[in-house]
């Protein structure tokens, strides 16, 4: 890839598999599953927490899609930049999406084999049952389309804001 600058970049890697068209049924279900999970909660906390996964789970390609989603939904560069950094940076955000992107780390990384319950009893002060069952669906969906994508090599770039939703 090169520039009017004549930058040169390095070449794209090489997608490994091509799931849909290997495994439709199942990706097929995974949409179906990542739509349901959507309902009821809030588009950009949604995005935020759908980036926060992404970038533990080193995910390129699903970085890039969520975070031009975000955008498109209306949220800001300065938040999402400063996601990767949101323990130092909590006055970004509201004390639900503090809550959101904690319970999203704890799902998502698993160190110590369980939700610690000081995590969950946060997100259950600022999620009613309801929302708080949909959140922690979306964080299971999108923490399996990070694995998909990442074992498969997706190919991060070419996404356009709202391709898939």
């Amino acid at each position: 890839m090169s520039t009017e600058n004549s930058v040169e970049y390095a070449p794209e890697h090489i997608p490994r598999l091509a799931l849909p068209e290997h495994a439709p049924e199942a990706y097929k279900a995974m949409v179906r599953l990542d739509a349901a999970a959507r309902r009821g909660l809030d588009a950009r906390l949604l995005e935020l927490v759908k980036i926060r996964a992404s970038q533990l789970n080193h995910c390129a390609f699903c970085l890039d899609m969520h975070t031009k989603d975000a955008l498109a939904a209306g949220e800001s560069v300065e938040r999402i930049v400063q996601l990767s950094a949101w323990e130092e940076s909590r006055h970004f955000y509201t004390e639900k999406e503090l809550a959101a992107i904690e319970l999203t780390e704890a799902v998502t990384v698993l160190t110590d084999g369980f939700v610690p319950d000081e995590v969950y009893e946060r997100a259950a002060k600022q999620f009613g049952e309801g929302e708080l069952a949909q959140l922690i669906v979306a964080i299971a969906v999108i923490n399996t389309w990070n694995r998909f994508a990442v074992t498969t090599r997706m190919v991060p770039g070419h996404y356009q804001a709202g391709q898939h939703g």
